[in-house]
C-alpha cells in the first residue's frame, strides 16, 4: 500500500515538473529539489485511463515514482524507445492491451506520437535478450511477470512492442 501511495503522489508532483519541461524541453526539471531523475515524456492510453509521466533512467530508484526511459535507448518519436515500470503500480495496464490499442507519447518539446500495439510476449530475460532494431522506429513497455506474482526479481518479462503510427496515416 505504501508504494502505491508513494507512486501515486510523485504522480503529482512529476505532473508540475511536465508543465515547467514543456516551457523548458531542455532542461532537466527536477519534481523535488533531491530527486535524482525528471520526466522526459507523458505516455497515455486513453482506452485504459493510462496517464503516466516517463521518468530519466529505469533503474530501481527512478521506478519507485513512475514508468523509466531506459538509457541508451532514444526517446520516444526519435527513434526506438524502451521503457520499463512496475507491474505491480504503472505498469500493471500492460496486462490490459492487445494488438491495435493506441499509445501515445507526448515528448519535452509538446509533439505527440502515436503507437499502435503490435504484439505482446513474455520473454526469460536470462535467455532472451532485449533485441531492438535501430533502424525502426517504435516502442517497447516492459515489466515483470507474472502480474499476480508474489515474489520479485524473477527473469520473466511482459513485453509490449508498438510501432510509431505515422503522421500522416493518423486521424483523430
Amino acid at each position: 500500500m505504501w508504494i502505491f501511495s508513494k507512486a501515486q503522489m510523485a504522480q503529482w508532483l512529476l505532473a508540475d515538473a511536465w508543465a515547467t519541461t514543456l516551457e523548458n524541453p531542455h532542461a532537466e526539471i527536477k519534481p523535488w529539489p533531491w530527486a535524482d531523475t525528471w520526466p522526459v515524456a507523458r505516455l497515455q492510453v486513453p482506452m485504459q485511463n493510462v496517464d503516466l509521466f516517463v521518468l530519466a533512467g529505469a533503474q530501481g530508484n527512478s521506478l519507485a515514482f513512475g514508468p523509466g526511459h531506459m538509457h541508451g535507448t532514444a526517446l520516444p518519436g526519435e527513434g526506438f524507445s524502451v521503457i520499463g515500470g512496475h507491474r505491480d503500480t504503472h505498469f500493471g495496464f500492460l496486462q490490459h492491451l492487445v494488438t491495435g490499442d493506441e499509445i501515445s507519447v507526448e515528448s519535452a518539446t509538446g509533439s505527440r506520437v502515436i503507437y499502435q500495439v503490435r504484439h505482446v510476449e513474455v520473454v526469460d530475460s536470462t535467455r532472451t535478450p532485449l533485441a531492438i532494431d535501430p533502424q525502426r522506429k517504435g516502442l517497447v513497455l516492459v515489466t515483470c511477470y507474472p502480474f499476480d506474482g508474489l515474489e520479485t526479481g524473477g527473469s520473466l518479462r511482459y513485453l509490449v512492442w508498438a510501432d510509431e503510427i505515422p503522421v500522416a496515416t493518423y486521424s483523430l
